[in-house]
């Protein structure tokens, strides 16, 4: 069995920093790079990149609605033209700079609020697969387990990958429970290690209230702004290692 474990990283902005992608690009094989829209500046992608290349992790980017006082976590309403460019100005960034220092994103995954609304808005998640067939037409499109990005981008041609949270709960309908809700971030390492087990061996999750969903999924996902995340990481990689899972990023 073998599983990619990504984590949305490179999300500190000039002197602020999130996240402790030092200690947690190591323990994963895939990371999606802030594009300087929800998160990010050059510097940290440049800075991010290289840590990924330092550690054989492959390099994806990660935009989001352009957003930074919100984090990219709140739906803003941008009309299909709009949001289209910004997508393909955000993959482009990244995908610039990973060039510059000799790799290739090798997927992309929408941020946050887009996330979640491309999984279930058409219109969005065929904005989102345009843009990526007319900027990175070679790239992997990673979208929620189920949802109607992934539908999107197979129609357009595009490999896909679906993705599972080893650190979020899930609501009975599949989708992530909100964050403004009491657990929506599993509280200890031990329990995203046990998701993350049952999502790989069984496909299947325990929704926040008790109903078993299935679930298939190409790619795990650790948020690099959950705190601990790198901890979190190390448990799941533990639990992995002990049920013979191997830990290998999407294409290789």
């Amino acid at each position: 069995m073998r599983i990619d474990l990504n984590a949305d990283v490179g999300e500190s902005l000039g002197p602020w920093r999130l996240g402790d992608d030092e200690r947690l690009i190591p323990l994963v094989s895939s990371v999606s790079v802030a594009c300087g829209a929800h998160a990010g500046d050059p510097l940290t992608i440049e800075r991010t990149i290289r840590l990924a290349l330092a550690s054989d992790v492959s390099v994806g980017a990660h935009p989001g609605y352009p957003d930074l006082v919100g984090f990219g976590r709140r739906d803003l309403d941008m009309d299909r033209e709009e949001l289209e460019a910004s997508i393909v100005y955000q993959v482009g960034a990244v995908a610039a700079v990973a060039r510059s220092l000799g790799t290739e994103v090798r997927h992309v995954k929408p941020h946050g609020a887009l996330y979640n609304r491309a999984a279930r808005d058409p219109v969005v998640a065929d904005a989102i697969a345009t843009a990526i067939r007319r900027s990175a037409p070679e790239v992997t499109l990673v979208g929620l387990a189920g949802s109607l990005l992934l539908q999107a981008g197979a129609a357009a041609g595009l490999q896909v990958a679906a993705e599972a949270f080893a650190d979020r709960a899930y609501e009975a309908d599949g989708s992530l429970r909100p964050r403004r809700l009491d657990g929506a971030i599993l509280a200890t390492p031990a329990a995203a290690a046990r998701q993350a087990l049952e999502i790989v061996r069984h496909g299947r999750v325990v929704a926040h209230d008790g109903t078993r969903l299935a679930i298939r999924a190409d790619t795990l996902c650790i948020h690099g702004d959950t705190p601990r995340a790198a901890d979190y990481a190390t448990a799941i990689r533990a639990a992995f290692e002990a049920a013979g899972i191997a830990v290998v990023a999407l294409g290789r």
